[in-house]
């Protein structure tokens, strides 16, 4: 018959031993209740400034090693909600498989290694959100240097407004050509009321002035008019 006390006994003894700063025992009676407080272990680059921690307590039941023990996460620091429930479902299935020998310390190396790899997948992500944020504002500034892309679809949608503006203006030109040449000239001189003075502005800007020389009338006196006019009168009788 299984001595479930005395096992679980020297396996607490041998914790103990194993991790002396790091358990603390809680209760001995009616079974042993303990924490171990868990650090993820070091960077291999040796950026040692982060760490997750984690304080787990275990609870011998009965029939432990052949039952699982009580396990819970009492502490943390540096880790997230979903990296915690994370942890503690790895830590049941860690159990389950373990069934029938003392898991303890199989269940610490676990959690540590665990908490190494959730501690650099949380460095990974903080890196890759700042590279993004570096990216994004590199191609805003090549943007502001570099204007609208030109692409088949915005080259043809600009080319398709830029022809129908043109048409337009085509349009707008030919229909004032049209009403223009309807006009008689007349209307054309009174549309126009820079033509009424256009050519005195044309005699003033050239300095000239209209004069009559009268001498050319000093002789009209002699002239037999009213002979003139009756012959003309004659005719038309």
């Amino acid at each position: 018959m299984t001595d479930y006390k005395e096992e679980q006994h020297h396996e607490l003894e041998a914790l103990e031993s194993i991790y002396p700063d790091e358990l603390k025992v809680i209760e001995t009676s009616p079974y042993a209740v303990f924490e171990l407080r868990m650090a993820s272990q070091k960077s291999e680059h040796g950026d040692d400034d982060e760490e997750a921690l984690v304080t787990v307590r275990f609870a011998y039941t009965e029939k432990y090693p052949d039952e699982v023990p009580v396990v819970e996460i009492t502490e943390s620091e540096n880790l997230e909600d979903d990296q915690l429930n994370e942890l503690l479902n790895m830590l049941h299935t860690q159990a389950e498989e373990n069934l029938g020998m003392a898991m303890v310390f199989t269940l610490v190396s676990a959690v540590q290694e665990e908490l190494t790899t959730l501690i650099e997948q949380s460095k990974q992500r903080r890196l890759d959100a700042e590279e993004k944020r570096k990216q994004e504002e590199e191609e805003l500034e090549r943007k502001k240097f570099e204007g609208t892309r030109v692409t088949i679809e915005n080259f043809l949608a600009w080319k398709t407004k830029f022809d129908a503006e043109m048409a337009e203006l085509c349009k707008q030109k030919n229909d004032n050509e049209t009403a223009k040449s309807k006009l008689t000239g007349k209307e054309l001189f009174l549309k126009d009321a820079s033509m009424m003075e256009s050519d005195v502005q044309f005699l003033q800007q050239e300095g000239e002035s209209v004069e009559v020389d009268e001498s050319l009338f000093q002789d009209m006196d002699d002239l037999d008019l009213a002979d003139e006019d009756d012959e003309l009168a004659g005719v038309d009788d």
